[in-house]
């Protein structure tokens, strides 16, 4: 009996770890001109959907509220004003529906800087891609405008506690 157990949660284990899609996890965000860190993320599945948070931003205050935002935006998944959120804790990637493991599209991304919103696409890269060819795992966060017209950023993979302690 306890090997059966046993066997029962050892491969519920696995099949969680197996099934996780690799864009999940916490990634820092680079910008893709100067190279440096601009924020701290946890990427998410909910409902099947894939969200992104801010953890921790660079150069602005951890409690700073998102004021050039709209008060609403179609399909955003917190309910309120979205200018009274702040930028830390607030989900501004959202919506995006499986392609395959490791691509994700359909869904949007706010730029909480500008109020900006973009159509989104993530996909995970197993090495380095895109400018700076940063070593290991990347997630290329797209935003676009229409017809394919936009740009690319690369993240780079964390940990929790880097991606919380951007500043």
């Amino acid at each position: 009996m306890k090997r059966i157990i046993t066997t029962i949660l050892l491969l519920g284990w696995a099949a969680g770890g197996i099934f996780a899609d690799p864009c999940e996890g916490y990634w820092l965000s680079v910008d893709d001109k100067s190279g440096k860190i601009t924020a701290g993320w946890e990427i998410y599945t909910s409902g099947g959907k894939l969200y992104g948070r801010i953890l921790s931003i660079a150069g602005w205050p951890q409690d700073a509220r998102a004021e050039r935002c709209r008060e609403t935006y179609r399909g955003f998944p917190v309910a309120g004003n979205v200018r009274e959120m702040t930028v830390v804790g607030t989900p501004w990637i959202f919506g995006l529906s499986p392609e395959k493991t490791g691509r994700w599209s359909g869904g949007n991304v706010i730029d909480p800087e500008n109020g900006n919103l973009y159509a989104c696409k993530i996909i995970y890269h197993d090495e380095a891609a895109g400018k700076g060819k940063q070593p290991g795992p990347t997630l290329e966060m797209r935003g676009e405008i229409g017809l394919g017209i936009g740009r690319s950023q690369f993240w780079r993979k964390a940990a929790a506690e880097e991606a919380a302690s951007v500043r």
